[in-house]
């Protein structure tokens, strides 16, 4: 069970996010500042500073909340019944293209703003430290775990750059099937992770 200190801290971290996409939305995201951000959620710039260190973070935050954690819980609630990489590859190809309850306005907001897209293309590193909790337990080397983590982040990132790949204009096109580009960059990690399993 959650402590009410854990709770407060959460739901902060909840009300700063919301701040940020609702702001970036309504005035663009090179209008809004973190002291707004931290005014619309009913804390100080210092609070704000503690869960954000940019606007940018704050605004993709809201988009991919609790994805690391959902994903980890994903696959381990799998493992009993399957591979470590097919429960690892469905799981994520699950929660980045289930789009629950992010809009088609924010991941645009996103796609066509450099900074947002950095941000957003950062967001998988997240992924690392819940991913080697879980195949740590599945493999029993924690070094070897650390290594396949971070390899499935990398892969994540790397279809999530061909995905908003910018066009020659500057624009950012969103291409291809999402699923298919994050099943096709996990593929060449599935050896590894079957190995480590075995």
């Amino acid at each position: 069970m959650t402590g009410l200190r854990e709770r407060k801290k959460e739901a902060t971290r909840v009300a700063l996010r919301e701040a940020a996409l609702r702001l970036a939305l309504e005035h663009g995201p090179a209008n809004v500042r973190v002291d707004d951000i931290a005014e619309a959620a009913g804390v100080s710039p210092r609070t704000y500073n503690n869960y954000f260190s940019s606007r940018e973070e704050a605004i993709v935050a809201a988009v991919t909340a609790d994805r690391e954690s959902r994903i980890a819980a994903a696959v381990t609630e799998r493992l009993s019944e399957t591979r470590l990489a097919e429960a690892i590859v469905d799981a994520i190809t699950a929660q980045y293209t289930d789009p629950g309850e992010q809009s088609r306005d924010a991941l645009l907001l996103i796609t066509t703003n450099p900074g947002l897209r950095t941000a957003f293309l950062d967001a998988p590193a997240a992924l690392e430290d819940p991913l080697q909790e879980v195949i740590a337990t599945r493999v029993g080397d924690p070094q070897t775990a650390r290594v396949l983590a971070a390899s499935v982040a990398a892969a994540v990132r790397v279809a999530l750059e061909q995905w908003t790949q910018p066009a020659g204009n500057g624009l950012v096109v969103v291409s291809g099937s999402l699923p298919d580009l994050l099943r096709r960059m996990l593929e060449p990690l599935v050896p590894a992770l079957d190995a480590a399993e075995a």
